[in-house]
């Protein structure tokens, strides 16, 4: 009797699982949207992706493409995910107000963010946006740029003895402690030197978390927690005692820098050091994106530590890899096409025609236009997020489609941006595509490296006046050649290269200014 009841439950949930498949399948089928004709009980479709890893998942979006079109649905477990690589169906999913929720996949991240801007959602997501985009103002943007000049000094001064004409340098390792640097002292307001001091305890954490995480988001088998802290032993103690120290090294941050507020308030002279050292934003110069967080309130309380510490931790992970991703791609495209690092290279030299001595200024990297058009280019074909996600938490309409209650959608950008139907020559470098009388021809959701709309990427300013920076003041004492092995997109949390252990390699050599 006992064996008989088990029997009975296990077959019927094994069919109400089929049964409730197939309904929905049928549907999208119906509504020419394919998938796989037969998925397996329980796990669906989830043996396509046995063997993945971070160096097939591109190529795991090319062949659904391949066999089931731009928009296809499969079955992960009891997920149902649709993969959509239609720019058309791109605009009503990213401008949706309704369709905020990130996937259940960034919950390998919680450990770390918690429930950070990335991976909050509702009403405390609108709260913490609202806050975070006031920090991103222009005012507040500018004032980071003598951080980026400094910084990208640095970094140029540290290529000096290795830019030989001979030796390959593994470029996003260079440019990695740079970004580090830049996104430390305008997010903490602290300087932690990773270019000088690449051993800290905080760099080497922050290496190793974003290292274990990338090779689990790949492998979906591991999504569930259980499965991997069951063949993940000593990686998961790794990465909690990584998590551990960064975490305390924000919390230290946080509490010193509290208390400082806090005395400087109730010292008698700060209203008056106020009127004297605030811009015309209404910011205290030379202030922090936690300084901002500091004095926030949402309903009329501040933000506790821990509430802030999500959005730092934040900051820091969106802040270092991406830049770090789209200054090697694009350094790595310019090695390997003369003529446009020639322009490039004409117009830093025109623009910013100074002393290198003298500071470049926010006009200066306004006005490098050909650059940011070679940036946008190299974010097309190499973008820094190449896949992003969103849940349909309700019904949701796209023409006369409905998608389901919690329905995975995922979106390849790097796909999307190398559509032929959109983009003539899709695999060509070609960064004229983004002159201002070309752009206006463009789909504007045909090209996305920061998302779109209410949940784009706030700091996409803050990243592009940045990379502008680097780039440009490599392009004024250095010529980049291609040296080394060409590029092979691996996916992990960013877009690398399998080429050695997070290359992106390009031969640099000074060049002498006249």
């Amino acid at each position: 009797m006992y064996w008989t009841a088990i029997i009975v439950i296990t077959l019927t949930i094994l069919l109400g699982d089929f049964v409730r498949k197939r309904r929905i399948s049928s549907y999208f089928r119906k509504h020419g949207i394919p998938g796989p004709k037969i998925s397996l009980p329980l796990i669906g479709d989830i043996l396509v992706t046995l063997g993945n890893d971070p160096k097939n998942v591109l190529n795991l979006m090319r062949y659904f493409r391949e066999q089931y079109g731009k928009v296809c649905q499969l079955w992960f477990f009891n997920f149902l995910f649709v993969i959509v690589q239609e720019v058309e169906y791109l605009e009503p999913i990213l401008s949706s107000p309704r369709i905020i929720k990130k996937n259940f996949v960034y919950d390998v991240l919680r450990g770390w963010l918690n429930d950070g801007l990335l991976l909050s959602s509702g009403s405390k997501w609108h709260a913490r946006r609202k806050i975070i985009t006031r920090s991103y103002h222009f005012a507040i943007l500018e004032q980071f740029i003598e951080v980026f000049d400094r910084q990208s000094d640095l970094f140029v001064e540290r290529l000096r003895g290795k830019a030989d004409g001979k030796t390959v340098i593994d470029m996003f390792s260079e440019v990695c402690p740079t970004a580090l640097d830049i996104i430390t002292e305008t997010a903490m307001g602290v300087k932690i030197d990773a270019q000088k001091h690449p051993n800290l305890p905080y760099v080497k954490a922050l290496a190793d978390t974003t290292h274990l995480i990338a090779a689990r988001v790949t492998q979906p088998a591991y999504y569930l927690d259980i499965i991997y802290h069951i063949t993940h032993v000593l990686d998961n103690i790794r990465l909690k005692r990584s998590v551990r120290i960064m975490h305390e090294f924000t919390d230290n941050i946080i509490r010193e820098r509290r208390k400082r507020l806090h005395e400087s308030i109730t010292e008698n002279h700060q209203q008056n050091a106020e009127a004297e050292d605030h811009s015309d934003f209404g910011i205290k110069k030379g202030v922090a994106f936690l300084d901002l967080l500091l004095q926030s309130t949402i309903d009329g309380k501040p933000l506790s530590n821990d509430d802030i510490r999500e959005e730092v931790d934040t900051f820091m992970f969106e802040g270092h890899d991406t830049t770090t991703s789209g200054v090697s791609h694009t350094l790595y495209l310019l090695a390997r096409h003369p003529n446009a690092q020639q322009k490039a290279y004409e117009e830093v030299q025109h623009v910013l025609n100074k002393s290198k001595t003298e500071s470049i200024t926010m006009k200066d990297l306004q006005n490098l236009k050909y650059l940011e058009c070679v940036i946008k280019e190299a974010l097309r074909l190499h973008p820094s997020v190449p896949l992003i996600t969103r849940v349909s938490e309700e019904e949701f309409k796209i023409g006369n489609l409905t998608l389901p209650p919690n329905t995975q959608i995922v979106i390849p950008l790097h796909a999307v941006a190398r559509d032929p139907k959109y983009f003539s020559n899709p695999d060509d470098f070609l960064p004229e595509r983004f002159l201002l009388e070309n752009t206006t021809k463009m789909h504007p959701f045909a090209f996305v490296p920061f998302s779109a709309g209410p949940r784009n990427c706030v700091g996409q300013k803050f990243a592009m006046l940045e990379m502008k920076m680097i780039i440009a003041k490599v392009l004024r004492d250095y010529e980049i050649l291609p040296l080394g092995p060409d590029i092979v997109p691996i996916m992990t949390l960013i877009l690398r290269s399998t080429t050695g252990f997070n290359n992106l390699k390009a031969a640099l050599v000074l060049i002498r200014v006249p």
